[in-house]
């Protein structure tokens, strides 16, 4: 029986190179090397031994391997033990296991970010 169209899946297989962006409605599986940015309306999933050097935005993330680029995830993001992540993360539940690798940023939760009108006044307060 075919799968619904959200939970179609797409998998770039540990061999795969795939160079530019990519945009996706379903799920998203990473076994292999991608480079440039990755947008799915459902869940990406990047396994050990994946590297991926891109930007993505995604529904949920579970990562094993190695991601190089800002994450935007709009629920949970898992990084298991075996995960490198080099870049900054926005979600709104986060799950870390012992041995993960994270350098960068995190917001989480309902996070919106400050208008730059007040961070400018701020900045002003601080100079007087």
């Amino acid at each position: 029986m075919p799968k619904p169209m959200g939970e179609l899946e797409t998998i770039i297989g540990p061999g795969v190179k795939l160079e530019g962006n990519f945009t996706g409605e379903g799920n998203i599986v990473i076994k292999g090397h991608v480079k440039g940015s990755i947008n799915t309306k459902n869940d990406l999933r990047v396994d050990e031994g994946a590297v991926v050097q891109s930007n993505a935005t995604a529904k949920s993330l579970h990562l094993a391997g190695e991601i190089s680029g800002n994450i935007h995830v709009d629920e949970k993001a898992v990084l298991a033990s075996s995960a490198k992540l080099f870049g900054d993360l926005e979600c709104k539940v986060l799950a870390v296991e012992e041995g993960a690798t994270f350098i960068g940023k995190c917001a989480m939760g309902d996070y919106k970010p400050h208008k730059e009108k007040k961070v400018e006044e701020s900045e002003e307060e601080t100079n007087e």
